[in-house]
């Protein structure tokens, strides 16, 4: 197994780890919830970048890498909702939710077709809108604890973030769908 494999196997690691840091929330573990959630991001802008530089592109690696990702960020938003972070709700996840299911089904059936669907300009614009949320609410929240007046200020950023990203991840979709509507056959 090639390292950015190995990479993309130690981020699907860490989801129970963020999950655990993040659930419970207090103090310390808040500060390690970022810490993991931080690694775990950049775990997957190193192993596409190894894949690609050393030419280890496999197809677990296709497959995996995208799949790792999104579990990344469902885990993340789910937490969300299961502290009752504010704007983060059910439609906001099943807006993401829905995206990503999408978008791995095409993928899979792109792969069944030994076609390869590279991820759109679109695509990186909103995961980097979902991590930079995911990330921001868990800062906020590090902020609001130790000075509780300044969700004056971080609530409406928290609701600029969470709107851009739900409108990025519509976009991406619409955009994914549209450019990849052929591989669907209805016969």
């Amino acid at each position: 197994m090639n390292i950015p494999n190995k990479l993309t196997i130690f981020r699907v690691l860490l989801i129970p780890v963020y999950m655990i840091c993040y659930l419970i929330g207090e103090g310390a573990w808040m500060y390690a919830a970022v810490a993991v959630f931080a690694l775990a991001t950049a775990t997957d802008q190193l192993d596409g970048h190894l894949a690609r530089k050393n030419n280890q592109v496999t197809t677990f690696g296709k497959l995996m890498d995208p799949l790792a990702d999104k579990l990344l960020m469902m885990s993340a938003l789910i937490c969300f909702v299961q502290r009752d972070v504010k704007y983060i709700n059910a439609a906001v996840v099943m807006i993401i939710l829905a995206r990503e299911l999408i978008v791995t089904g095409i993928r899979m059936i792109a792969l069944g077709d030994n076609k390869v669907i590279a991820a759109s300009i679109w695509g990186k614009i909103k995961t980097v809108s979902q991590f930079t949320l995911i990330i921001g609410i868990m800062v906020f929240e590090i902020i609001n604890s130790h000075l509780p007046q300044s969700t004056a200020v971080t609530d409406p950023i928290i609701l600029v973030l969470v709107i851009v990203a739900a409108f990025l991840t519509i976009l991406s979709g619409v955009d994914y769908c549209i450019k990849n509507w052929h591989l669907l056959k209805f016969k």
